[in-house]
C-alpha cells in the first residue's frame, strides 16, 4: 500500500477509527467552554473596522486627545407635531434630563432640554460610557431600554424618541438578539434538507452534521486562542460569517466523501476497506478545494479595510478546521456506523450505482453528444444574466434604510431632523496644528452645510474643532461635504489638518470597501488560477474554469441586481454603518453650541 493509502486508511481502521473518534471527543470537550468565550474576544471598536490609513482613522486617533473614545451619544427628541411645546412639557423634559443623569453608565454632563427653532421639538443629549474591554458595547442596548422607558412616562401627548448613536446601536442590537443561534439553527436545518435529498435516508445526515458541529466548536477555540494570545483580530462580522462559512463548506465535503464511500461499499465487501479506497480518492479533491479557499481566503490580508482584512485569517481557521474533521472524524463515523446507516437505500456488495442511471447521468449523456452547443446556449444565457450588472448600485445604504422595519431610532432621526440640523450629535471633527487653529476655524465656518462651529480647542500642540452638519451623517450629501472640507483645511499651509467623524468614517469605510473589491478578486482568480494550472499540469484548462466561474458570478450578480431593483425597495450593497464606538463621536462642547 501506497504512503497516501496508509495514511487514507487511518481513519478507516479497525482499531484506529476509534482513536480517532476518542481524539476528536476529547478536542470538542476542551474546545466547548473556550468556542463560548469567543464573543468576549471580539474587537468592535474603531480599530477592528476602519481602514488602517485613511485620514479619519488618523482623525480618531488625535482627537482622542480631546474627546473620550468610549462615549456615545444618546439623542432623546420630543415633539408636538401640531403645537408649540407648552411650560408643562418643558418641566417634564427638564426632569426626565435629571432622571436620564442617574442611569447606569451615563457619564458627564446631560444636555437639554434644548429647544428648537420651530418651538415644537425638544432634545436632550445623553452621553453614555461604553468599557472599551471586553464586550462593554452590549451593555449599551439596556442603558436605552432604561432611557425610553423613562421618557414614555406622562408624556402628556408628546412624541418621545431616543435616537442618535447609541438609539441605533440599541436597535441594530435588538435586530441581531440572539441571531447566532438563530443562524446555527436555519443553517442546519438548510444542511439537514440537503442530506435528506441527496441520500434519502432519515439517519445518515446526522453524522455530517456531528461533524460540522465539532468543526465549528473546535474552530472557534482555535479563534479564540490566538484572538487572546496571538494578536488575532475578530470581530462581530467574522465571527457571524464563520458559522455560515463552516457549515457550508463542511457539508460540501462531507457530500464529495460519502457519495464516494457509497460507491465503494458497492464494490467492497469490508467497510473498512472501502473506506480506505475511498478516502485516498476523495480526500485529494478535498484538500485541493479546501487549499484553494484558505489562500483565497488569504488574499484579504491585502485589504486596506480591517474589518475586512481580519475576516481572511477567521475564515481560513474555520476551512482548515472543517477539512480535518471531514477526512478525519467523518470517516471514522461512518465505518463505525456500518451500511445500515444509508438505510433505506443500503448499498450492498455488487448492486448497481443508481447515479449511473438516473437524471443527472442522463444529463451528462446528451451534454457529451453535443457539447459545443451546450456551452453555447449556457454562455448565452449567462452572458444575458450577467447584463443586469449594469444596473448594480452597490453604494452602500444608510442606517436609516438596513431595516426592514421603521424601529424607534429611525423614527427619531425623522423627527431630529424635522426641528434640529440633521448631522446633530454626530458632528464632523477638524484636528490640526494648533497654530492654524483660527485659520480652521474660519474654513470651517464658512463651508457651506456646516453650523454650529465650536471655539478651537487646543491641547499638546493641536486645535480640536467640530460643526454640526445640516445633512444626516451617512448620506451623499454629508459624504460631498467631507470631500470639500478636506480640500480647504489641506489647502492651509502648516495646518496638516485631518477631517474625521461620523460622515468622514463612513465615507472612508464606503471607499476602502471599493479599493478593495478592485484589487482582491483579481488577486484571486490569479491565485486560483495558479492552484488550478498546479493542480492539472495544464495551462488552457485552468483559463477556461476560471473563465466559467467568472461568468457565473457575473450572472449571479446580474440576477442579484434585477432582484433587489425590482423585488425589494433597497439597493444592494454593504451598509457603512458598523457599531464601534469612536465612530459616534460625541463631545459637550458640540452639542452645547448646537443648542445656541
Amino acid at each position: 500500500m501506497s504512503g497516501a493509502g496508509r495514511i487514507a486508511s487511518l481513519p478507516a481502521g479497525r482499531r484506529t477509527k476509534w482513536l480517532v473518534l476518542v481524539f476528536w471527543m476529547a478536542v470538542f470537550v476542551v474546545a466547548g467552554p473556550l468556542s463560548a468565550k469567543l464573543n468576549s474576544a471580539q474587537q468592535n471598536d474603531a480599530s477592528a473596522w476602519l481602514p488602517n490609513n485613511a485620514e479619519s482613522t488618523q482623525a480618531v486617533e488625535l482627537a482622542q486627545r480631546f474627546t473620550p473614545s468610549d462615549v456615545w451619544p444618546a439623542l432623546v427628541v420630543y415633539e408636538r407635531p401640531n403645537a408649540t411645546i407648552t411650560p408643562a412639557d418643558r418641566a417634564k423634559v427638564a426632569a426626565d434630563a435629571k432622571r436620564f443623569a442617574a442611569v447606569k453608565d451615563v457619564t458627564g454632563k446631560v444636555l437639554g432640554p434644548i429647544p428648537a427653532e420651530d418651538g415644537r421639538a425638544l432634545q436632550v443629549v445623553v452621553p453614555i460610557r461604553v468599557a472599551e474591554e471586553g464586550n462593554g458595547w452590549e451593555e449599551l442596548t439596556p442603558r436605552i431600554e432604561e432611557l425610553r422607558s423613562i421618557s414614555q412616562v406622562d408624556t402628556g401627548g408628546l412624541g418621545v424618541y431616543v435616537t442618535g448613536p447609541a438609539g441605533y446601536f440599541a436597535d441594530f442590537a435588538n435586530v441581531f438578539s440572539g441571531f447566532d443561534s438563530t443562524l446555527l439553527y436555519i443553517t442546519a436545518l438548510i444542511v439537514i434538507v440537503i442530506l435528506l435529498v441527496t441520500y434519502r435516508s432519515p439517519v445518515l445526515w446526522l453524522l455530517p452534521l456531528t461533524c460540522v458541529f465539532v468543526a465549528l466548536t473546535a474552530a472557534q477555540a482555535v479563534i479564540y486562542l490566538l484572538a487572546r494570545n496571538g494578536g488575532l483580530t475578530v470581530n462581530g462580522q467574522s465571527a457571524f460569517i464563520l458559522t455560515v462559512l463552516v457549515f457550508g463548506a463542511g457539508t460540501d465535503y462531507a457530500l464529495l466523501l460519502t457519495a464516494r464511500y457509497r460507491e465503494e461499499l458497492r464494490r467492497h465487501a469490508d467497510r473498512h476497506e472501502a473506506m480506505a479506497v475511498a478516502l485516498s480518492r476523495a480526500a485529494p479533491a478535498i484538500i485541493a478545494s479546501a487549499a484553494t479557499v484558505i489562500l483565497s481566503l488569504l488574499c484579504l490580508l491585502v485589504a486596506e479595510l480591517s474589518s475586512t482584512k481580519s475576516l481572511g485569517p477567521v475564515m481560513a481557521i474555520g476551512i482548515a478546521v472543517g477539512l480535518c474533521a471531514m477526512i478525519t472524524l467523518l470517516p471514522a463515523l461512518l465505518v463505525i456506523f456500518g451500511r445500515w446507516v444509508f438505510w433505506p437505500l443500503r448499498p450492498a456488495l455488487g448492486s448497481s450505482e443508481p447515479t449511473e442511471h438516473g437524471l443527472w447521468a442522463r444529463i451528462g449523456t446528451r451534454v457529451a453528444r453535443r457539447p459545443r452547443v451546450v456551452w453555447v446556449i449556457t454562455a448565452v444565457v449567462l452572458g444575458l444574466l450577467a447584463l443586469g450588472m449594469t444596473g448594480l448600485e452597490a453604494n452602500g445604504l444608510q442606517s436609516k434604510d438596513s431595516f426592514r422595519t421603521k424601529p424607534e431610532a429611525v423614527t427619531g432621526e425623522e423627527v431630529l431632523a424635522r426641528h434640529f440640523p440633521a448631522g446633530a450629535g454626530n458632528p464632523v471633527q477638524v484636528v490640526g496644528n494648533a497654530e492654524a487653529a483660527g485659520q480652521l476655524q474660519s474654513t470651517l465656518s464658512g463651508t457651506a452645510g456646516v453650523t454650529a462651529v465650536t471655539r478651537p480647542v487646543i491641547r499638546d500642540g493641536y486645535a480640536y474643532l467640530e460643526g454640526t452638519l445640516t445633512s444626516s451623517a451617512d448620506s451623499q450629501a454629508s459624504y460631498d461635504l467631507v470631500d470639500r472640507l478636506r480640500a480647504s483645511v489641506h489647502a492651509i499651509p502648516g495646518a496638516d489638518a485631518k477631517v474625521g467623524g461620523g460622515s468622514a468614517v463612513n465615507l472612508d469605510i464606503l471607499r476602502a470597501s471599493r479599493h478593495d473589491t478592485n484589487l482582491v478578486v483579481p488577486l484571486v482568480l490569479v491565485v486560483v488560477t495558479i492552484i488550478l494550472a498546479v493542480l492539472l499540469r495544464a495551462l488552457v484548462a485552468p483559463l477556461l474554469l476560471v473563465a466559467t466561474v467568472v461568468l457565473s458570478f457575473a450572472a449571479a450578480l446580474g440576477v442579484s441586481a434585477l432582484a433587489f431593483d425590482h423585488l425589494s425597495s433597497a439597493s444592494p450593497g454593504p451598509t457603512p454603518h458598523s457599531p464601534c464606538g469612536p465612530l459616534c463621536s460625541w463631545s459637550p462642547s458640540a452639542s452645547t453650541t448646537t443648542s445656541s
